[in-house]
């Protein structure tokens, strides 16, 4: 079995960013003085919230995206886009935050490192099942 170090590593990393982005959330929440389970009220905390649940409805679509092309085509190719997807979502966050008009840079770069983790996994695999059925 192959060990997916660096996949594991930005696996990891981008839980991190994820904790970071809960973490901004809880400082909106003192900087505003909107206590739990308050959700809006003043626009720094309902953007700092919006950012990580965006964040958390990419996690299932990017981490088995992620996986899947690591171990059906190429680890490193697969952790050098999962390291640009991390640098989209901190882009989509500290813009969207400042002013969700300047979200959209860092939403299209995540979007796009997906798309080839999802779609390179998903092209490597149908290869592979029609090769090996062919044989």
């Amino acid at each position: 079995m192959e060990p997916h170090y660096e996949v594991a590593i930005v696996t990891l990393l981008a839980l991190l960013v994820y904790f970071w982005m809960g973490l901004r959330v809880g400082g909106a929440r003192r900087k505003t003085g909107i206590a739990a389970p308050t959700m809006t009220g003043d626009p720094l905390l309902e953007r700092s919230v919006r950012v990580q649940a965006n964040t958390l409805e990419w996690l299932p679509i990017f981490l088995p995206s992620l996986w899947l092309f690591a171990v059906y085509w190429d680890d490193r190719i697969a952790a050098v886009a999962g390291l640009v997807w991390i640098v989209g979502r901190i882009l989509y966050a500290t813009g969207y935050v400042a002013d969700p008009g300047k979200r959209e840079a860092g939403f299209l770069i995540q979007l796009l490192a997906t798309a080839v983790l999802m779609f390179g996994a998903l092209g490597r695999i149908v290869w592979a099942m029609v090769t090996t059925s062919a044989i």
